[in-house]
């Protein structure tokens, strides 16, 4: 039977493969219903001359129309191009677009057959197919794991694998991300063209242009599944090869400088994660109100974990509505060293406390600003009783510890609301000295009393207590545990420590000392602006940013054949 459609197709991809043209490539490469006409004819072609059992059929086909070297003397090859046409055949042949477990499976395949191609001397032909290939990947990886009944078959088998197999088990998702980042280290090692990377008008040559395309696929795929360890390889690896990211388009900057940000945060070092983000923000398109709006919420996050709290006019911004009702009660506490309203907004239960956790930065509020909150307190209590010190008889301005632990106390027994009687037997109701439950409260139940009858099977549905055989005569501490000096004096210690606090701590007279304030204001002095001191300590270097002009000296080799001996 003869097959028109099927011939006519491969004469065109031949002809696209000698002028080397593959965005026109993608083009044709038809991979996602509706199918056009053409392909219906196509498909249909393929399915009755050369079904499954005529696998070795369509091969022969496919390498007899398509050209297996590039014109000229020295051209490279193309056998796996004409391999992964096979591939693309069998897939449209094939596939069930109805199933979306074996469409992936199928789609993931054909993207293994492309990156084997794009390894080739040839394989920037296939670039463009590769890129769309690993977007359309994600989406539906990403669109399965959230989908738990289409992949329950895939999760059991997988765990009766790992039984067999030590090892961690992979996720779907994850599964696609690790495939296509395989397709991004082949771009970042790209050794052919300059050694800059860069073509004679100074923009990345070769497979150096897919860097940051496949990488954005990559991390989205990964900070989806929280593999932090993962995204950390494609950053390390694009700061070691990757051209400058300022010569890519803004969009694939924008992208990459949001999840860097991101990554950065997640790490705790919110200042590189502030610069970072700040950048994304600066290159969003104004249209992009979804991306603008996702690379704010963890830049203003950053930025009041650093001292820098929000102006009024950042709230007005179309991407950031509502952010003003979560936000700005964070920023009045750690300005007034409100303890009992810190802990309210931060308690779980409050809706604002429920946003944070969704967006994966209320641990670093609840945590990282605590500090800032101690140091205002501290200040405050200096403004209220401090000794202002007498410069003519060289006496420093000193602060009493005792009495910010006295307004310390008073603020945690307002945030534990101690007019109402705490149930003691009650794991509910019971919350740390600063409000707040315990992550191990989630593996805490209330003990069963000696007349309780037996507790339900877990495999019923219901949960069922344990405690450890070395905890089983442990006895709970009596009472709350509410700040005390040694509370005090450690976070007292720590804010000089990080020089958000001026001076030194005198444990014998339990005072806190301002040195320096002879000739300035006790206030200026001892308690420094926070922005201005973590900036002043950070450093404008973010691993993972490829800056023009910029020495990287991680992953590189020195060669020492020609280094002189020491002292020679």
């Amino acid at each position: 039977m003869a097959t028109p459609t099927t011939n006519k197709f491969l004469e065109e991809i031949a002809r696209l493969m000698q002028d080397k043209n593959g965005t026109e490539i993608l083009n044709y490469l038809h991979y996602e219903p509706p199918w056009p006409d053409l392909y219906n004819q196509m498909i249909t072609e393929l399915r009755k001359v050369y079904p499954l059992f005529q696998q070795a059929s369509l091969e022969k086909k496919c390498t007899d129309t398509l050209p297996v070297e590039e014109e000229g003397d020295g051209g490279g090859s193309f056998t796996s191009f004409i391999s992964f046409m096979v591939g693309y055949f069998t897939f449209i042949r094939d596939v069930n677009v109805s199933q979306l477990l074996e469409t992936h499976d199928r789609l993931k395949a054909l993207l293994g057959q492309a990156s084997i191609a794009l390894s080739a001397s040839t394989g920037l032909i296939i670039l463009p197919t590769v890129i769309s290939l690993s977007r359309t990947l994600s989406r539906l990886a990403i669109g399965l794991d959230k989908r738990p009944d289409l992949v329950a078959n895939l999760t059991s088998r997988e765990a009766t694998a790992g039984a067999e197999e030590a090892g961690e088990r992979v996720t779907l998702a994850e599964g696609s991300a690790n495939l296509i980042r395989e397709a991004f280290k082949k771009c970042a090692s790209e050794r052919s063209g300059s050694v800059s990377g860069l073509d004679s008008n100074g923009k990345p040559e070769g497979r150096r242009i897919g860097i940051y395309l496949m990488a954005n696929v990559c991390l989205k795929l990964f900070f989806h599944c929280r593999k932090l360890r993962s995204a950390e390889q494609i950053f390390a690896l694009i700061y070691q090869q990757s051209p400058p990211l300022s010569l890519y388009p803004a969009a694939q900057r924008t992208t990459f400088l949001y999840y860097l940000g991101r990554y950065h945060f997640a790490n705790n070092h919110f200042y590189r994660a502030q610069l970072a983000l700040q950048a994304a923000h600066n290159q969003c398109h104004r249209l992009a109100t979804k991306q603008c709006r996702l690379i704010l919420i963890y830049l203003i996050t950053s930025n009041i974990i650093l001292g820098r709290f929000p102006k009024s006019h950042v709230y007005e911004k179309t991407a950031a509505r509502g952010f003003r009702d979560k936000f700005t009660p964070v920023c009045q506490a750690i300005a007034k060293g409100d303890i009992a309203s810190f802990r309210a907004i931060t308690d779980i239960s409050n809706p604002s406390a429920a946003w944070f956790l969704h967006w994966r930065i209320l641990l670093q509020i609840t945590n990282r600003c605590e500090l800032l909150l101690w140091r205002t307190l501290a200040r405050r209590t200096y403004l209220l009783s401090g000794n202002r010190g007498d410069a003519a008889n060289k006496k420093a301005p000193t602060l009493s510890l005792e009495d910010v632990l006295i307004l310390a106390t008073f603020l945690e027994k307002r945030a534990l609301g101690l007019e109402a009687e705490i149930t003691k037997n009650d794991p509910a109701s019971q919350k740390s000295a600063n409000g707040k439950h315990h992550t191990n409260s989630i593996f805490i139940f209330p003990p069963t009393p000696a007349d309780t009858p037996p507790a339900p099977n877990p495999e019923d549905g219901e949960h069922q207590g344990y405690i450890d055989p070395d905890l089983l005569d442990s006895v709970d501490p009596p009472g709350l545990d509410l700040p005390t000096m040694e509370t005090v004096e450690s976070l007292i210690a720590s804010l000089v420590d990080q020089d958000l606090l001026h001076g030194f701590l005198s444990h014998g007279q339990k005072r806190f000392a301002i040195t320096g304030a002879k000739n300035n204001s006790p206030l200026q002095i001892g308690f420094p602006n926070v922005w201005a001191t973590l900036s002043a300590k950070g450093s404008d270097e973010v691993p993972g940013w490829v800056k023009e002009g910029q020495k990287r000296v991680g992953g590189t080799v020195m060669h020492l054949s020609n280094a002189r001996p020491v002292g020679v």
